[in-house]
């Protein structure tokens, strides 16, 4: 234990958290138990994360971890800012707070968006990942020109076409592609975003993987989307218990948050 608690703080002092975390200047609330912890299971991520890139020959950079702290308690998040910097909250109050607070950090808005939820929204995350609709892009794009910013969005799209789930269907998208390019002037369109059905087997999520990968690829090839330079770089795919999977299908953007508090309470 003791040595690992070295292993630490010198792996603190080397990557500059102390003075460069977003929680430089604050009061740090965890106790070093709690610190512990997260630091060994953001390794382990990390190192599954790097695997999953090898096996899928990609460099292990390709693939960011968004950390999802929507049900995590603020001392947890504290004691993860210390380490890591990019985090995925679902509601846009909880995400303009904890913003507010750590202001350093990279936040991204993972959770489904209501229109009325937009000037709220867009001032604070560094990309919202949950587009479902083109009424929400046109609301987005018009609210960001007002505030003269162009703020970095996905497109969710529900390829499994389940009814629990939101989002563009692949054929809705396809229809209104003409529209959501005209949006691009306003509002940076970066990807696709997805979620698989819900299942204990992480293989089951691979059709849906697969599927949004082959969908990107079709858009890309579209005149339109050439014509803009639109190239969609962005796969947001992949969660605690298929993200493996989503990495050798190509996503660019892993969610997970109960792998990274796992112990504790």
């Amino acid at each position: 234990m003791v040595r690992f608690r070295w292993a630490l703080v010198r792996a603190t002092a080397l990557h500059g958290f102390e003075m460069d975390s977003p929680l430089h200047g604050q009061q740090q609330a965890f106790d070093l138990s709690t610190q512990e912890t997260i630091a060994q299971n953001l390794a382990a991520v990390r190192q599954d994360i790097a695997r999953a890139c090898d096996c899928a020959n990609r460099a292990a950079d390709a693939v960011r971890l968004v950390a999802v702290t929507k049900y995590a308690k603020w001392e947890w998040v504290q004691a993860l800012a210390a380490l890591h910097q990019t985090f995925g909250e679902s509601r846009p109050q909880q995400m303009a707070e904890r913003q507010a607070l750590m202001p350093k950090a990279e936040w991204h808005l993972i959770g489904q968006l209501q229109r009325n939820k937009v000037r709220l929204a867009i001032q604070s995350p560094a990309m919202i990942h949950s587009v479902d609709s083109l009424k929400l892009l046109q609301r987005i794009a018009l609210i960001a020109g007002g505030f003269g910013i162009r703020p970095q969005i996905l497109l969710q799209v529900n390829v499994s076409l389940e009814e629990s789930k939101s989002g563009f269907t692949p054929d809705d998208l396809l229809e209104s592609w003409a529209d959501v390019i005209v949006c691009h002037e306003a509002v940076e369109i970066a990807g696709l975003m997805t979620m698989a059905p819900a299942s204990d087997d992480p293989e089951d999520a691979r059709p849906s993987f697969r599927a949004l990968s082959e969908f990107r690829d079709r858009l890309r090839s579209n005149d339109a989307t050439q014509r803009d330079e639109l190239t969609l770089p962005e796969l947001s795919m992949g969660m605690s218990s298929d993200f493996a999977v989503a990495i050798d299908e190509g996503s660019t953007l892993v969610r997970i948050g109960r792998r990274l508090f796992n112990g504790l309470e």
